[in-house]
């Protein structure tokens, strides 16, 4: 069995890969991410499926990769995506990471992959508790509403789509 994107790696000078498709070498943990759209579930993927970290790429919208920063993003709390669709306003909108630039401090707000680790996204809620007051803030002024830690069971439910009670019935 061979998988499509190993036929796209163009190896160019040594230790260096031109790499067509957009995968990447995590710059946190040194995992192999893969951006197929069949294994992530997005279109434009940007951070690491194992530790959630990402790289500063887009400047305006989500795939355009025109930041000039490049420098790393850590995941720093979950929140819902803004929804205006008119016959889904009762519910939350879909389940999302909030990435900060480690240089520049700019907030990203990305869409969880299919096969990212559902442990590390928990975790990331859990140490989101923990942000100093300048980040909140910073979070309030973008408009960015953090899920808190009580918010835990709904957080599994999206992620898992089972309520917290009903793992323990199976």
């Amino acid at each position: 069995m061979t998988t499509c994107f190993a036929t796209r790696r163009i190896h160019t000078r040594p230790g260096k890969i031109n790499n067509a498709s957009g995968d990447f070498v995590c710059g946190c943990c040194g995992a192999f991410v893969s951006v197929h759209v069949a294994l992530s579930g997005v279109g434009n993927r940007n951070h690491c499926l194992y530790c959630l970290a990402s790289r500063h790429m887009d400047q305006f919208e989500p795939g355009d990769r025109l930041s000039a920063c490049k420098a790393p993003m850590r995941p720093i709390g979950l929140t819902f995506k803004r929804t205006t669709k008119k016959y889904t306003s009762h519910q939350p909108g879909e389940l999302m990471l909030v990435h900060q630039c480690e240089d520049c401090g700019k907030v990203s707000i990305n869409r969880i992959a299919a096969d990212d680790d559902v442990e590390a996204i928990l975790s990331v809620l859990e140490q989101s508790a923990d942000l100093d007051r300048d980040t909140r803030a910073l979070l309030e002024r973008e408009g960015v509403m953090l899920l808190d830690t009580d918010q835990h069971d709904l957080v599994r439910h999206c992620l898992l789509g089972i309520h917290f009670a009903d793992a323990w019935q199976e």
